[in-house]
């Protein structure tokens, strides 16, 4: 073969070897030849990488390498052959080599060297970068001097006054990184699937998990915890790290469900065994509602004491005055319902509440009582009235007292006391029968049974003062 040939097939072995890698890319190779201007490094296959002997030099001009030594360098160039450049690699560029990366867009490494207005001052070989805040990371930093003294990759967006003046981006080779590795991190993304992610940011329904590869997953607050969170960036911030667990994948990745609070035990798992109807449990008013107010028990079990079970005032919603959002206090376990996450409440006078461990059955609503209770609302068939926490007996209007067509509402206004004989209480002490007549009825008697021994005492008296009028006399007829 004729020294035109070899030197054709030389060149064209080079430009194969060249199309393996890419510009930007870093490999590794020997160092197999070290000439005055240029060096070869061979990086496999039959091909080699030429390399500037000056790169192999330390700032006093000595070699660093050998022949035989692995050094590894990064891909500047793949026209003609491959051309490899060191100091890019190790951010330590000429200003001719960040020109060249500048205008092929291949990374260069820098340092950021501190927080100045509107970013970030970065060193890049001997040149000063301007790095904005918003292309430091593809996350909004929260404390931007966490990135101060860090050393990381950039690319070159501007190129001002000579190189003097240089602009640079992480964010743009980070977007591309993601861009890259989202296909395998969507292969991941499957419900059940428990993932590390971070925060990329926090909004009023939620916070928004970057799950990697700039995959990211919404975290509504409604499953940030069992107890309920009224505010996310209490319990969230940018940039924090945590394991999520997948609920639902939709629209082909497109939209991603996350959970926190599925990686804990369900508090109401345990609520069978931990409450029991009678029970009196602490608990802290969390929010209100027209028809009653809700009662944190402990962080995830709520319990609600329903507007009835508080004594009437006569005025609409007049109740929630006694029950403040945010007000502790003790409340009466009225019911269970473990499978609907149901507990009813009532709140129990300051009395009992002195004693949380007196039993249901203290209640003095017994067959036979006589209680002062306020009217609670009407009905065609009687008067509810409030007898006590959770505790409303009817009165039906044959038990009122009222004659026939007398109006009951003028005569019992809603929030008004009216006193009351329990007729009936069944087992489970829920449904009373109270009158009203009963009480009238035992204050007649009672009147009755007054008058009967005052009268008495009245002719005992008078019967005895004439008897020792008549003994004085007949005293002084004898003498």
């Amino acid at each position: 073969m004729s020294e035109p040939e070899e030197d054709f097939a030389a060149m064209f072995e080079a430009s194969i070897q060249a199309k393996r890698f890419e510009r930007g890319q870093t490999i590794e190779g020997e160092v197999v030849a070290i000439g005055p201007e240029v060096a070869f490094v061979n990086v496999g296959g039959k091909g080699e990488a030429e390399l500037d002997v000056e790169e192999l030099k330390d700032k006093d001009g000595t070699l660093e390498v050998k022949v035989g030594d692995r050094i590894e360098a990064m891909v500047v160039s793949t026209d003609g052959g491959l051309t490899l450049s060191r100091k890019l690699a190790r951010g330590a560029a000429s200003l001719r080599q960040l020109e060249d990366a500048f205008r092929a867009g291949l990374p260069v490494e820098g340092r950021v060297e501190r927080v100045v207005k509107g970013g970030y001052e970065v060193r890049v070989g001997g040149q000063r970068g301007f790095c904005p805040m918003s292309q430091i990371d593809v996350a909004r930093t929260a404390t931007p001097e966490a990135h101060q003294g860090q050393v990381y990759v950039f690319r070159i967006t501007e190129w001002k006054d000579g190189g003097r003046n240089l602009v640079v981006s992480r964010r743009a080779l980070l977007e591309e990184e993601q861009k890259a590795n989202a296909d395998e991190v969507l292969q991941k993304v499957v419900a059940g699937a428990v993932l590390d992610g971070r925060v990329a940011s926090v909004r009023e329904f939620g916070a928004f998990v970057d799950l990697g590869a700039g995959v990211q997953g919404l975290l509504h607050v409604s499953e940030m915890a069992w107890s309920r969170v009224s505010d996310p960036s209490q319990l969230l911030s940018p940039g924090q790290e945590l394991t999520v667990k997948v609920l639902r994948v939709e629209d082909d990745g497109q939209k991603i469900a996350l959970g926190l609070k599925q990686l804990s035990a369900d508090p109401w798992s345990t609520v069978q065994d931990t409450y029991a109807v009678g029970q009196v449990r602490a608990g802290r008013v969390t929010r209100l509602a027209e028809f009653g107010a809700f009662v944190e028990l402990e962080p995830g079990v709520e319990g609600l004491a329903h507007a009835s079970t508080f004594a009437p005032t006569g005025k609409a919603g007049g109740w929630s005055k006694t029950v403040p959002l945010g007000m502790t206090g003790n409340f009466e376990v009225l019911s269970i319902e473990p499978g609907k996450k149901r507990i009813g409440l009532a709140l129990v006078p300051e009395a009992r509440a002195r004693d949380p461990k007196a039993p249901a059955g203290a209640s003095p609503i017994a067959p036979g009582a006589r209680i002062t209770g306020k009217v609670e609302r009407h009905e065609k068939f009687g008067v509810f009235v409030f007898l006590a926490p959770g505790r409303t007996g009817l009165m039906p209007s044959s038990e009122t007292g009222l004659a026939f067509g007398a109006d009951a509402v003028k005569a019992f206004p809603v929030g008004s006391e009216v006193e009351v004989v329990v007729l009936e209480v069944d087992p489970a002490g829920r449904r009373i029968r109270v009158s009203h007549k009963a009480v009238e009825s035992a204050s007649e008697a009672q009147e009755l049974r007054d008058y009967t021994a005052r009268t008495k005492a009245e002719f005992s008296g008078s019967f005895s003062s004439l008897a020792d009028k008549l003994r004085g006399a007949l005293d002084t007829r004898r003498k």
